[in-house]
This record gives structure tokens, sequence and C-alpha cells, in this order.
């Protein structure tokens, strides 16, 4: 039987009634494949019968960079749901490093998957292009009481009303146990069973479609998780050379990489053609350390746009990086790798900061009110300054970029996780605290891309702290351990949400009953008329606009123009009202978070008077 280079890939896949199985093993001189056959027994005459396991061995590969001492075997009759497991120079049977499903978990075997038993209805789907996106971050275990994709597809007709096109669903790579965070992932091409496995994941995705929204995967490939991780004793798939705060680094630079980037672009590449997802997030691209002429982050987005432009698919690659560094969304034509968008936790520290005072840890490198502007001036509060908390200059200037190419948030899973128990932003004030509704109209009035933290929009009180499920006692007390000494350098008030119990993951469940009352319905309103606001209004948005940003005290002033319209945002980030200082008396008030209607308390009162600026309060006016 002859292979063609479309089905030249690591782990198992299913090809003319066969499955061909390859795993990267450069050290090994024999290698092993045992295959048991998905039922365990079969039942002949009416007597249960064992079924047969079969152990084959597989053959090098041609030696070339590509396929750099891989191993390989085509086994008839082999299918879905069929479990295997390798063996190396007659040690020890493991899970396959590229295994894209473990139905009996990460200490399981591995099991085929056959892409073609997915159900497809998305063939007119050409996905969300970069302009038009409005990212929403789930959890998949924690947005609904079942934790399932299957559950989570109820919840797709209210995203659509919201406004949202693009879902970012945090990790689902096969983790120990059936809750976790989501970094603690150990096969990158696998999904959680817990979740509902592949099948799962690709109803999903086919659903969110039919409802026009996107799927952008939040992908893991500077580490892996510490339990039932097996790559290591395979190939070097990690490197010594440096760390990463979260454990080993893997190895896209140092000896024998070439594999390792084939392995992990292969699992990059495999989302977006098996699962029709419309792009990926790369989780901190600043832990891995490459200081190769082609960067593997510029290989791995350009196989995944390859791989779009197959499908007829718009996908995005948006970034995680710390180093504000604009070579990442810069073409490769001009110097740079090529990603679609970056992160910007700029804008949500100074925007932390201008709300709330905070000054714990990298919060204390951030002025609040005054960074808010530079940041939407400059894109990054740091490109090129010096940095107290970096002890050197940081940053790279994006003056000339799209505002769009970054992605801006006033909350995500990191810096609610980030706090000792989990606390989403301003927990402790009350629910009708005017600050609330400035922070949503900083992120969605802004030019950038926006992102909302699943039940942002409503005002969800549930915490969202690290949990997880490890079997292994030790490494569970380690983590507690680890938690606790992560928050004992700085004034934290309360304790640390213990990680492995159920009951901190019990407690980060989201409550959508609350969208039922007050002020929970109102601020889902405002959320929903926000996000119409953007859509109706390209001004607010354009890269042709003029911009004009000013700060005066505490209150940001911002102007945004095209030849025929003038978009005029107002964000008083104090609690003192002040009188606009070029309020215009015929322009349109578009947006007030004063409004009544956002407070759910008096909705037939009159707005407060245009000239006065409230405290803690964000206008815009049109003319």
């Amino acid at each position: 039987m002859t292979t063609d280079a479309a089905n030249r890939r690591l782990g198992a896949t299913v090809v003319d009634g066969a499955t061909r199985f390859e795993v990267w093993a450069p050290d090994a001189s024999l290698v092993e494949v045992h295959i048991e056959p998905d039922d365990d027994t079969d039942v002949e005459n009416g007597v249960e019968t064992e079924t047969e396991i079969e152990i084959v061995r597989l053959e090098r590969e041609a030696c070339t960079v590509a396929e750099l001492d891989s191993w390989s075997v085509t086994v008839a009759g082999v299918g879905h749901g069929d479990r295997y497991r390798f063996r190396l120079d007659g040690g020890d049977w493991l899970a396959d490093p590229a295994s894209r499903w473990q139905p009996d978990g990460v200490h399981g075997p591995s099991a085929v998957v056959d892409e073609s038993v997915f159900r497809w209805h998305d063939d007119a789907w050409t996905g969300v292009a970069l302009d038009d996106t409005v990212l929403y971050e789930l959890h998949v275990g924690t947005f609904t009481a079942e934790g399932t994709f299957d559950a989570a597809i109820r919840h797709l007709p209210r995203l659509h009303e919201l406004g949202i096109t693009t879902i970012e669903v945090m990790p689902v790579a096969a983790f120990p146990g059936s809750r976790n965070w989501g970094y603690d992932g150990v096969f990158p091409f696998a999904v959680q069973e817990s979740y509902g496995g592949p099948t799962g994941l690709a109803r999903f995705v086919d659903a969110a479609h039919r409802f026009g929204l996107g799927v952008v995967l939040d992908v893991v490939y500077n580490h892996l998780g510490p339990e039932g991780n097996v790559l290591g004793s395979y190939a070097p798939y990690f490197t010594d050379a440096h760390r990463t705060p979260w454990g080993d680094a893997v190895n896209v630079a140092e000896y024998g990489s070439d594999g390792v980037r084939r392995y992990c672009v292969e699992s990059a590449v495999g989302w977006i053609r098996d699962f029709h997802l419309d792009g990926l997030r790369l989780d901190a691209v600043h832990a891995i350390v490459d200081p190769t002429p082609i960067p593997f982050l510029q290989e791995l987005t350009s196989a995944v746009h390859d791989a779009a432009r197959a499908a007829g698919r718009t996908v995005l690659v948006t970034i995680e990086s710390s180093a504000n560094d604009p070579r990442i969304v810069r073409s490769v034509a001009d110097h740079g790798w090529g990603c679609d968008a970056v992160w910007d936790d700029d804008v949500h520290h100074a925007l932390r900061v201008a709300l709330t005072g905070e000054r714990h840890e990298y919060y204390a490198n951030y002025s609040g009110a005054a960074d808010v502007a530079k940041a939407w001036e400059r894109r990054w509060v740091y490109s090129g300054q010096y940095s107290p908390g970096f002890g050197r200059r940081h940053g790279a200037p994006a003056d000339d970029i799209d505002h769009r190419r970054f992605v801006v948030f006033d909350t995500n899973h990191d810096h609610v996780g980030n706090t000792p128990a989990g606390a989403r932003l301003l927990a402790d004030a009350d629910p009708n605290d005017p600050r609330r509704r400035l922070a949503a109209a900083a992120i969605l009035l802004s030019p950038f891309t926006p992102m909302l933290f699943m039940g942002e929009e409503y005002g969800e009180t549930a915490p969202f702290p690290y949990f997880i499920d490890h079997g292994d006692p030790e490494l569970v007390e380690a983590v507690r351990a680890g938690r606790q000494r992560e928050f004992s350098g700085a004034d934290w008030s309360g304790g640390v949400a213990d990680p492995a119990d159920p009951a901190t993951f019990e407690r980060a469940i989201l409550d959508v009953t609350l969208t039922e009352r007050e002020p929970h319905r109102s601020r889902l309103a405002m959320y929903t008329e926000l996000l119409r606001i953007r859509r109706e209004h390209p001004v607010l948005t354009d890269p042709a606009a003029q911009q004009h940003v000013s700060i005066v005290g505490d209150t940001m002033f911002v102007v945004r123009s095209l030849p025929d319209v003038t978009a005029s945002l107002v964000f008083n980030f104090s609690g003192d009202s002040l009188e606009h200082p070029a309020a215009d008396p015929a322009a349109a008030i578009v947006f007030d978070s004063e409004d009544p209607r956002w407070s759910g308390d008096h909705p037939d009162a009159a707005p407060a008077d245009t000239a006065t600026i409230a405290p803690w309060s964000a206008r815009l006016s049109i003319t």
C-alpha cells in the first residue's frame, strides 16, 4: 500500500480501511505498536472469546530533514476507537505523543480517530475577518454545570445575540483527571475526554458556524503539564538550556529541534484541517526561547495560514506575549512573524490601575489613566522605555500598526486567576459601581480588537481560581505549596484557594440565571448595546480614522475622525465630576455609561446633563 504525502502524519491516521502509525523516536533501535481493538471481547455462537491483540513492528522512515528518524507502519483493519500504545526497545508500553484521543485518560492507551465520523454542515463557512472580530473567552469545564461541549452549544444563540463574533476556547488538550484550568495538558493533539472528546469539539465548532460564530482554540506549545507527559521518553522534546515558570521548556531551537517543530506545526495544522477551527491563540510565547533565523512561530503561523487557504477560510493566529515586540504582527516581508494579532496586557494593566488603584506586582509599573491614553496612542505603554518591572528598556514602537492587531480586555483568565481566590475585577464593589460600566466602554468602544471573559457581559459573580485534578498526591501538595508561595510576597487579602479541592472548581461554574434579574439584566443590555454601537459606527475602529488622544488629570479625551463623521469619547477615571471643556451641544450622544437604563434602578429617569461628565463614566458622541 502506498502512502501519499497528505497521510504522512505523526500519530494514527486512518487511510483506505487501515491505520498508518508514525512516531518520532530518533534514538530507538526497535519500535512496536500494541493494538487493542475497541471491543475487548467478541461473541461467537453465544460464547465470549478474547479479542486478538496485535503487536506490530514499525520500520524507519526515509531519513530526511522533515522526517528525521521517525518510524511507521500501516495496519489493515484498524479504525476509529481502536486503542494502541508504542514500545521502544522493549521498554514500557506508552501512549502516543501525537495521540488524538485519550478516551481512558492520560495514563491510558491512545485511540485512533477517524475524522470521517465527524458530520459537518459548514461547507459555506469562510471564517471571521480580523476587522469584525469580537472575542469571547470561555472555559468548557466551568461555562456550564455539565462542563461539556454539547452543553455549551445551548448557549450559542445568546452569544450571537450579544454581538460576539468569535469564541476563544481555553485549552482542551488532554489533561489528568476531569477538571483543570487547561494549562496542564500533556497531549497537544488530543481533546479532553470529559469535555466530549474529539467528536464533541467537532459538534461544537459545527454548531457555532451555524450561528455565524467562529471558534479559536487556545493552544500551549511553551510547556506541557507534569502528570502523564510521555514526550521525553521518545525524543528530545524538551531542553535544559532554559526553563519556563511552569516546567521544562519545549525544544524549538536546540539539538533535535527540527522534529519538535514538526510535531508542534502538525498539531496546529490539525486543529484547522480536522476540526474546522477559525484560528489559534498561542499561550505565553515569550517563554519560547528561539534565536533561529526563521522563528518557530513564523514557521507555525505560515503553515496554519496555508491550511486555511487550502480550506478556503479565514483563520487567525493570535499570540500571547509580554515582550511588546511588534515583529509578532508584522508581515514576513516586513521582517516579522506574520501573526494576525497579539494580546495587549499593557491596556489591561493600565486600565486596572486607573479603576482600582491596585499596585500589586506588575501593576506597580503603570500609572493609570495617563497610561491608558498612552496605549491608545502608541498601542503599548512600553514601546522602548525603561520598565521598572523588567529593570531595562522594554518593547519597541508599534505606532504604525493597525489597532485591530492588538487584543484588549478588562478581564481574562490570567488576571482573574492571578489572584489568591480567583476574584474577578471589582469583585468586592457594589454591583452597580459605575467603574464596571466605565471598564466595559473603555474596551468595547476602543479601536483595538476586544475580548470578553465568560460571564463578564452580565456581571457573573463566580470566581475563576486555578484548579487541578492531579492523581499524584506529592504533585498535588507541590502545587498547593507553589500557590501559597506565589502570593506570599504581596499584600493580598484573603486566603489562597486550594487548587485540588473540588469545591474550588465548583465555585467557578457560571450561573447564567443571573441574567434574569437586576442589575445583571441591565448589564447584559449595556454590553449588547455597546457591541451594536461598535458594529454600526466604523469610525471607532477604522484604521483610516485620524485619532487624537489627550489627558486632563484622570480624564481621557479621544477624537476619531473620518471625512464625513467624528466620534468624541470621554473616559473619566476619577471620582469627581467635571465640566466637558469641548462639549458640542449639536453632537448626538450615542452612549453614556450613566444612562439609567444600564443601572436597572430608574429606567425612566433622564440622563445626566450633557455638559457634565459624571465620576467614573464614559460617553460617546457622534457628529
